[in-house]
């Protein structure tokens, strides 16, 4: 019983803490190797203004997990439209 009380806590806390960790770490390096120094909030919140959506701090903090999480690519997508906006 205790094992499998061990056993449930230490995956959760690699799911809801240690995962987000690497993928935080892993985006902010991408970012960093494309030289890009906008942060991950900055990027979501610039492409959706360039949309003419505007979303909540909460939505963007939401949207910023869901997208290191399950799509890293996602930001060097958004980055590039930001880009090509301003260059137009």
């Amino acid at each position: 019983m205790i094992s499998a009380v061990v056993g449930i806590i230490g995956y959760l806390a690699y799911r809801l803490v240690i995962f987000d960790l690497w993928c935080n770490r892993s985006v902010n390096s991408t970012l960093k190797k494309y030289s890009i120094k906008k942060t991950q909030y900055q990027i979501i919140k610039e492409f959706y203004d360039n949309k003419g959506e505007s979303i909540s701090e909460k939505k963007i903090s939401q949207l910023a997990k869901q997208y290191r999480q399950k799509e890293p690519e996602q930001f060097l997508a958004m980055y590039d439209s930001i880009r090509d906006k301003l260059e137009k």
